[in-house]
């Protein structure tokens, strides 16, 4: 099950949070007062590269209807262009700017509250599902709808049912078509569902009035992208090729979606649901400082490794961990402040979740399809499963916990959480 104790469970005295989260403050500080034109420099070039992209890819789009290895090449080049533009204005721009990562400009154009992404999805939906309900209660059961996005069964703190038995297509259709995914998740459809087949004491006051009001904005946003990208711009095309040149044109917005949506699938998942991505429970956020946030947000997040180049096209979201610590601070700083943030690991001998993008993204995978069983399908213990641990991991035979909080052992250093899970792994 989920953790229900996440001081207990880190093996971190409450003095130990708090010279933790002072740490964190003033690495914050330090990122807040550094900030400044070679910042600002860098977003409007990220901003103009997109936008070159884009453009090429709506010119090469106008001429892929043409036959022969031109009309190919028109094509190729068109889903290529447009395929970078999308992947670079859904992560590095669209979510970054949306968080207020640099909102500090005050450029009313690269603003919170001013900035509309090239998605399916509502902006302002997207921030409150988003900016506000998952990283204030990330992965805490119950609270962040981003634990499975409303279907897939991630953790077995999400009690099993027979609909689950497809997490694995529903994951592959997720994957696939994204923006719509993230589109429809402030409806919470399966609540909707839920209280349309069942109905009940539990459903008996569902608004049904505020469902019809989302859904109202959120197919006019999918109408509107829908037709931007499969009728204005491929109608563009018609003038120079005629109806081929519109089913090429359309055809390469088709794979520039596609390969954003994969791509971000990929991304959101490396950073939640490898293993030993935690979950929490509401009772534990009870009265929640923010040290005990900083700390929760390092255990229930992850990162993967990789090139400049890798971590610029996943917006920096490699850095996933220090995107939920900072989620406001501008993304080109936080190679830097994942330098330093290893070293704040160390030191209180916490585990920093890391690896290759393709072991996180396969870890994601293997759990979703692991998890489409019932739980008397599955070996590993609710307590101390790769992809749900709770604070009985750390219980004797008799039930009673053997965390001993800021153990220092006889050479000086801290025996915390890390050194703990190596001393389970070790036993087994």
């Amino acid at each position: 099950m989920a953790i229900t104790d996440v001081a207990e469970y880190a093996h971190l005295t409450d003095a130990d949070i708090e010279a933790l989260g002072a740490e964190l403050d003033a690495l914050r500080r330090e990122i807040e007062e550094s900030r400044g034109e070679e910042d600002a420099k860098y977003i409007r070039r990220v901003i103009k590269s997109q936008r070159i992209a884009e453009t090429a890819g709506r010119v090469f789009g106008l001429g892929a209807g043409m036959k022969g290895w031109k009309g190919k090449a028109a094509w190729a080049a068109s889903a290529a262009c447009l395929s970078y533009a999308k992947v670079i204005e859904n992560n590095e721009l669209g979510h970054n700017i949306m968080h207020g990562q640099w909102d500090w400009m005050n450029d009313p154009e690269i603003h919170s509250t001013s900035w509309e992404w090239d998605s399916a999805s509502d902006g302002k939906f997207w921030r409150h599902t988003h900016n506000y309900m998952h990283h204030k209660y990330t992965n805490v059961t119950d609270m962040d709808d981003d634990i499975g996005y409303g279907i897939l069964r991630v953790t077995r703190d999400q009690p099993w049912e027979p609909y689950m038995l497809f997490n694995p297509v529903y994951n592959f259709i997720l994957m696939t078509g994204f923006q719509y995914g993230k589109a429809v998740q402030h409806l919470e459809l399966m609540k909707a569902i839920k209280a349309a087949l069942n109905g009940g004491e539990q459903y008996a006051e569902y608004d049904w009035e505020e469902f019809r009001s989302r859904l109202k904005v959120v197919l006019t946003k999918i109408t509107k992208q829908t037709a931007k990208d499969y009728v204005l711009f491929p109608a563009m095309a018609v003038p120079f090729t005629g109806a081929r040149g519109y089913k090429k044109a359309a055809s390469a917005n088709y794979v520039a979606n596609t390969v954003r949506d994969v791509w971000d699938h990929m991304t959101i998942f490396c950073g939640h649901f490898p293993d030993d991505a935690e979950k929490f429970t509401i009772e534990d956020i009870d009265n929640e400082t923010l040290p005990e946030w900083y700390l929760r947000q390092m255990l229930g997040t992850a990162n993967f490794e990789g090139s400049n180049a890798l971590h610029f096209i996943t917006g920096h979201l490699g850095r996933q961990i220090e995107h939920h610590l900072y989620p406001d601070l501008p993304s080109n700083r936080y190679n830097y402040i994942n330098s330093r943030l290893v070293e704040i690991c160390e030191k209180y001998d916490l585990p920093y979740n890391t690896g290759p993008m393709w072991k996180q993204y396969a870890e994601s995978w293997r759990t979703i399809i692991k998890l489409s069983l019932p739980d008397k399908y599955l070996t590993a213990t609710v307590d101390d499963a790769p992809e749900t641990h709770s604070n009985k991991r750390f219980y004797d035979e008799s039930g009673r916990t053997t965390v001993v909080k800021g153990e220092i052992d006889a050479e000086g250093n801290r025996r915390g959480l890390v050194s703990h899970v190596e001393e389970l792994a070790a036993a087994k």
